[in-house]
């Protein structure tokens, strides 16, 4: 593993500089589309972590997007004042979608990424499946947007959705290493932060699987997994790195559930320090 990235929100924009204090210059910071937020709400927030000299890169949930017309604008003005290169396309979990995309594939078949100037785009991967989606359909549909992005000459990259079970995240990542040994997989890691925080997010990710198993345990363990920092998956995903030479993983990803500081401090302090983060 050598790279490192964290999120933010897009209504603290001012936190780009305390992540640059503590984080190397060019680290990947993504900027989250909300829930009920237009994408252009990101654009200062995006600029400000190119200003911090570090590198913007916007969630885009197609479900989300009321039209055409904004997203057509916004990735002009991501691309032109922000410099953005990369992105991350979710199908985001709406229940009716706010303009033309139902999915993240059906914008993706738009081409209008390439067309705009992007050239990487991040994939979204679930080590414990989607609460709302069968997994041979996220099977396919992983492997069909990997095909798209190919056939449009975009890089593609996967970011996984973080778990509190380390060997399903390590079994995920072997299953990824046979399935697309080519492509660069980025493990999902909650950030540090409270407990109560981490549960609810937990929830309303999908984490069902490591949910089961720590109330399996009694609420000692679910103190014990939900705690505050990631290091027990940091850990067996590097183990597993070591032990197998086909592993495509190239770093970890910090969902910071509005709590970037607090996670760029830990990337210092754990991946930073030992030299892992780039």
């Amino acid at each position: 593993m050598i790279g490192g990235s964290l999120e933010m929100s897009p209504e603290r924009a001012s936190d780009a500089m305390a992540i640059a204090a503590l984080l190397p210059s060019g680290t990947r910071v993504y900027v989250n589309h909300l829930p009920n937020h237009g994408l252009a709400q990101s654009l200062a927030a995006l600029a400000s972590v190119r200003a911090a000299g570090l590198e913007p890169v916007p969630h885009i949930a197609a479900r989300r997007i009321g039209s055409l017309g904004e997203l057509s604008e916004f990735l002009k003005q991501a691309v032109r004042d922000a410099g953005v290169s990369k992105v991350l396309l979710i199908g985001g979990d709406d229940p009716k979608p706010a303009g033309p995309y139902a999915d993240a594939i059906q914008l993706l078949r738009d081409r209008i990424l390439a067309d705009s100037g992007v050239r990487e785009v991040g994939l979204p991967g679930y080590p414990e499946g989607h609460p709302r989606i069968p997994q041979t359909a996220l099977d396919q549909a992983l492997t069909d947007k990997l095909e798209l992005a190919q056939a449009q000459g975009l890089s593609a990259s996967i970011v996984t959705q973080f778990s509190f079970a380390p060997a399903r995240i390590v079994e995920y990542c072997s299953e990824l290493a046979r399935k697309f040994p080519e492509v660069p997989v980025y493990v999902g890691m909650a950030g540090p932060t409270n407990a109560a925080t981490l549960l609810r997010f937990a929830q309303r990710c999908g984490v069902s699987a490591s949910l089961r198993a720590m109330g399996a345990q009694g609420m000692g363990a679910v103190r014990l997994f939900m705690h505050t920092e990631p290091s027990e998956q940091l850990s067996a995903v590097a183990q597993y790195c070591l032990r197998h030479a086909d592993c495509n993983v190239l770093g970890a990803h910090l969902f910071s559930f509005g709590s970037a500081a607090k996670s760029a401090a830990w990337m210092n302090r754990v991946i930073t320090a030992r030299g892992t983060a780039g």
